[in-house]
């Protein structure tokens, strides 16, 4: 019971704490009286005659602050971040797919940048493949993953899933998990979303590895569509992103699964910086070198700064890509 208190009086004064979005004076108090009066319980718990009075009454006032958040809807209507603030939309008519909004700023810094946004069409008997590209900045253990998929002739789309801010709002992992950050998936050119983290990001710099996924057309062809259908749909029912359950790696867990020999879920797609020794392990990957060796291939920082604004950027970053 206890364990269960503290769990409970944590979870709610911070689900009260940071609210619908931003955090008021009212909501801070409130989280505040919450924390306090959790705790006043826990201690009571020794005591049986307040025991009795003090658990109900916490209990009541956590499920009905669980009521209230559950109730906090995802909205497409926010003063969004100028990189987040376009949503991509797709169109079809028959293996052709018309994608609209694709992101490709004109960066002069990390935070410097001139907004551009393109229309594409694409072929879907043209798609060869797929590509995970996996960015560290904090260690081996996590990481960003974006897929970007492979149409032949140096024509690449790449989609980062990830927290869509609003103005002035920072990323935080601890509101992640409590409905603060829309879902947004951005479907970019390579030379934006590859660039902007091999060439611009310094504090803290970034690695980017791109490895080479291995498996049937129709698999890339499903999960192209299932990303698709996904964009759409976020258009108009949105989501919000969650740190642990809705990021930028179990998504693709979950879309992956419209194939049928998708991969069971591991502990290491939660801990997403071993996703790609996973992949190799379940033979997704090159496994003619040792997974180091193929690592080491897939590191492409180098490789981006010098293709830089290059036409033939994403030929050039994979160049001895396996």
């Amino acid at each position: 019971m206890g364990l269960f208190l503290i769990g409970t009086t944590l979870w709610g004064a911070l689900a009260v704490y940071f609210g619908n979005s931003h955090s008021g004076t009212i909501q801070m108090t409130v989280a505040a009286g919450f924390g306090f009066f959790g705790l006043a319980t826990l201690i009571c718990l020794g005591f049986p005659r307040w025991r009795e009075r003090l658990l109900p009454a916490c209990l009541i006032l956590f499920t009905a602050i669980l009521t209230w958040w559950c109730f906090i809807s995802p909205s497409n209507e926010r003063q969004w971040q100028p990189d987040v603030a376009k949503l991509a939309s797709a169109s079809f008519e028959g293996d052709i797919v018309t994608v609209h909004n694709i992101r490709n700023f004109d960066y002069r810094s990390e935070f410097d940048y001139q907004p551009g946004y393109y229309t594409k069409t694409y072929d879907l008997n043209k798609l060869e493949g797929v590509d995970l590209m996996a960015v560290y900045w904090m260690g081996p253990a996590i990481a960003h993953t974006i897929l970007s998929f492979n149409f032949g002739d140096n024509d690449h789309l790449a989609v980062s899933i990830e927290a869509r801010k609003e103005h002035n709002e920072g990323y935080s992992t601890i509101k992640g998990f409590f409905r603060q950050y829309e879902l947004i998936y951005i479907v970019a050119d390579e030379r934006d979303v590859i660039r902007l983290r091999t060439n611009y990001r310094k504090d803290p710099p970034e690695q980017v590895y791109l490895y080479r996924i291995q498996g049937p057309q129709q698999n890339a062809r499903r999960l192209f569509l299932e990303y698709m259908k996904k964009i759409n749909g976020l258009n108009t029912e949105p989501e919000f992103y969650n740190t642990l359950l809705d990021n930028c790696t179990t998504s693709i867990w979950f879309n992956a699964r419209i194939n049928p020999e998708h991969l069971p879920f591991s502990w290491k797609i939660l801990l997403s910086g071993y996703v790609p020794e996973y992949l190799y392990e379940s033979r997704r990957l090159d496994s003619q070198v040792p997974f180091p060796e193929l690592q080491q291939q897939a590191l492409i920082n180098s490789r981006a700064q010098a293709a830089d604004q290059a036409s033939d950027f994403s030929t050039r970053i994979r160049s001895v890509i396996k």
